[in-house]
This record gives C-alpha cells, structure tokens and sequence, in this order.
C-alpha cells in the first residue's frame, strides 16, 4: 500500500509538473497585481481538481463500458506517460503536460488565465488525466489503496497550488537552467515508470499466457 501511494504521489507530481507549473504561470502573469494572481492560482487549482476527479472516480467504468480491458489501459497509458517522459527530457512542449507554444501565445492575452491555460491544459492535462484513470486501475477494487491514490493527487495538487503563490521566488530560485534540469531528471524517472506499466499491461494480457503483472505492489 505504502509502494503504490508513493508510486501515485511520483507519477502525480511528474505528470502535474507544479514546477514547471509555477514557471508558466509567472511569466504569464507578470503584470497582474498580488491579489489576482492569488485568486486565479487558487481558481485554477481548485477547477483543476474538479477536472481530475472524475477521471479518478468513473474513467475506469467508462473504458470498461467501452470494452477495454486493464492490460490495455495499462500499456497504453503506459506509452502515453513515455511519450510525455521523452518530451520532458528533451524540453520539448507537446501539450502533454504543458500548453503548447500557440495556447501559450494565446493565453497572453488573457487578464484571467485560471481556467485556461491554467486549470487545463496545465494541470488536468492529458497526462495528469491518464495517470488518474491508470492509478485507480493499479489499486482495483481495495477502499484503502483507492483511498490512497486520491490522497495522492490532492497531496500534489495541494503543492502545486503553494507553488503557483509563491511562483515568483521559485521562478527567480531556479532559474530557466535549474527548472530544465529539474524536468530531464524527472522525466527519466516517468520514462522508466512508463516502461514497468507496459511490462505490466502486457503481462496481464492473453499474449503472455500464465504470467500476471511484474509490478507488484505491497499490502
């Protein structure tokens, strides 16, 4: 229990990136007095959550209503989380987990960025959706270990949000340097995640008969 809730917080706080977060968000509201970047860091935060909620809820129910299996979530939320894995490590912007260089551009303009880019694409990004449904997948039917995941993702949004009010210190702290090489190094880290979910999902399926999932996680 205590593997997947730390497996959960990781792949969260990879997904969910409250750094590069943070770094986004200062710069797109450089102009914007105190206050309102307090509200809409808040705002943000708080739609986001209602966002990624019911992913975490029925994303599950709904692929099994569409006929799609665990092992197929798995693999491919799996090659998703490498694909945003190798988009990290080589700092590029495909939306995965950030907003790409046009909703970036366009968010410019924009005296309220809360709801867009912030909320989404920014937090409840494609990423960050697909690890909710590929979370609550890995901790089935168990209330404790569901419990766990969710706890998680509020853990992570909670940091995200006390980034976003401080983004400014953090933005002149790190640096561009410092925020790259603290992206690379995690995005390895979800590239080698990515690849045990699709060890996993491959092992659960009708392609390697009598083998269950490699990755096993502790009660």
């Amino acid at each position: 229990m205590l593997e997947l809730a730390v497996v959960a917080f990781t792949t969260f706080f990879i997904t969910i990136g409250p750094v590069d977060v943070a770094f986004v968000f200062a710069a797109l509201t450089g102009s914007a007095p105190p206050a309102q970047r307090r509200i809409m860091a808040i705002r943000g935060t708080g739609i986001a959550t209602l966002i990624l909620l019911p992913f975490v809820f029925f994303g599950e129910s709904a692929l099994g209503w569409m006929g799609i299996s665990l092992a197929a979530l798995q693999t491919a939320g799996g090659i998703l989380l490498f694909l945003i894995g190798v988009d990290m490590v080589f700092a590029r912007h495909s939306g995965g987990v950030s907003a790409t260089d046009e909703e970036t551009q366009e968010a410019r303009g924009r005296a309220d960025i809360s709801v867009f880019p912030l909320a989404t694409p920014l937090l409840a990004g494609p990423g960050a959706m697909g690890a909710a449904i590929l979370m609550m997948s890995r901790a089935g039917g168990e209330r404790l270990e569901q419990l766990m995941v969710i706890l998680a993702l509020l853990a992570v949004l909670a940091l995200t949000l006390g980034c976003l009010l401080v983004a400014n210190r953090i933005q002149k702290l790190l640096g561009a340097t410092g925020a790259h090489v603290l992206t690379r190094v995690l995005g390895v880290l979800l590239c080698a995640l990515a690849v045990q979910f699709v060890f996993d999902g491959i092992a659960a399926s009708d392609l390697v008969p009598g083998r269950g999932p490699m990755f096993e996680v502790s009660t």
